[in-house]
């Protein structure tokens, strides 16, 4: 049986409000257009066009809901939180477009002679426009910062801008209709200056995203103070950020205790990590990387042989110590290019202290004898 993804109650709730803006939008559309046809008024023509634009915006966020909201997969391992964000320029897009045949149709009506008629019945419209775009506003507002959906945010801010351009319409007509002539076209000029000024917005911020601009600086800041705060940080850099939808990611490099076990530092990483996201509002994953030493500015470790190589160099220089294969264990510490080695010994090897300190003597004094080898410690257990 095929597994059906269930949307989670955010999606489900970005997808109901834009379906009923999507209805408010459409009919409105429809009246604009007509009534402004009819009445011979461009502003609400114009005005018409941009509910018509609402409603394409509203299939755009109803898409991106629907796939932004998916797991990640083999080809998305990130997710799919972009395809909002790739929505949001489209929709900018398309509203500087629209914009743009609004301002060429009302510059080009200043040299006709048309008036408007129908007046009472285009104000109507434009007020009716105004209380119920205002409406949609404060409801899609609601429930993108209940979801935290920047898209969704854009949306509302759609529906605002055309309760505003509604209102200068109304303005532009009143105008037109008291004996003030091309105030209807100065009105069509009005809203589409507006509808451009939201385009370039949204694909400025929008834009920002795709290539991965940074946090703001408060909330790198914050940032470093949770980091900093957990114990056995010793400092931080490499701090990358950026915003992937709704959320934002973390890249840090935190610098431990060289001489701590492997097991302290991921647990130590894995405070930090869960601690960010905790801590800090809308940050979705954090990834950490552990440094024994500062490699800022350089990692002088990176020319060093790993184990294998460098414990064969070990095994050849003991090969005349019977002492050699009692070894229980070596642990290698990479720093500031070269290697401490810590030789592991069993006790039962032992019968006196002499012996200790023979075998201990004989075993740092070949091991030194490794270029790469700087220091060596031998541990009895």
């Amino acid at each position: 049986m095929n597994n059906v993804s269930v949307p989670t109650p955010a999606t489900q709730a970005k997808k109901n409000i834009t379906v009923i803006g999507a209805v408010v939008n459409l009919i409105l559309s429809i009246i604009k257009i007509g009534v402004g046809w009819l009445g011979q008024s461009h502003a609400l023509i114009a005005d018409g066009f941009h509910s018509l634009s609402d409603l394409l915006s509203d299939g755009l966020v109803y898409y991106a809901s629907h796939h932004g909201s998916q797991e990640a997969d083999e080809e998305h391992p990130y997710g799919h939180a972009r395809f909002e964000t790739l929505a949001t320029v489209i929709l900018g897009a398309l509203l500087i477009a629209v914009a743009g045949g609004i301002i060429w149709d009302a510059m080009s009506r200043f040299f006709n002679d048309q008036t408007v008629s129908h007046g009472g019945l285009i104000i109507v419209v434009a007020g009716t426009s105004i209380l119920s775009k205002e409406v949609m506003y404060h409801l899609t507002m609601r429930t993108a910062k209940a979801t935290k959906s920047e898209l969704l945010k854009a949306n509302a801010w759609h529906h605002r801008s055309d309760a505003v351009s509604s209102l200068v319409v109304l303005i532009g007509v009143g105008l037109e209709l008291s004996g003030f002539r091309y105030f209807d076209s100065i009105a069509a000029l009005i809203v589409g200056l507006m509808v451009i000024k939201i385009g370039f917005d949204l694909v400025s911020d929008a834009s920002k995203e795709l290539v991965d601009t940074a946090l703001d600086a408060d909330r790198i800041e914050e940032i470093k103070r949770v980091i900093m705060s957990i114990e056995g940080v010793q400092e931080l850099h490499f701090l990358r950020t950026r915003k992937m939808g709704a959320e934002a990611l973390v890249d840090v490099h935190i610098l431990v205790d060289p001489m701590i076990s492997v097991s302290e530092g991921h647990l130590i990483s894995e405070t930090v990590r869960l601690s960010l996201i905790r801590e800090i509002d809308d940050i979705g994953e954090v990834m950490v990387h552990i440094d024994p030493e500062d490699d800022e500015i350089c990692s002088p470790s990176l020319e060093l042989p790993l184990r294998g190589e460098l414990t064969d160099k070990l095994n050849a220089v003991w090969s005349d110590l019977l002492e050699k294969e009692k070894i229980k264990k070596i642990n290698l510490h990479y720093l500031d290019g070269k290697v401490v080695a810590e030789i592991e010994l069993p006790l039962s090897l032992l019968t006196t202290v002499l012996d200790a300190e023979r075998v201990s003597k004989a075993i740092k004094e070949r091991a030194l004898s490794v270029p790469e080898v700087a220091k060596v410690k031998v541990h009895y257990s």
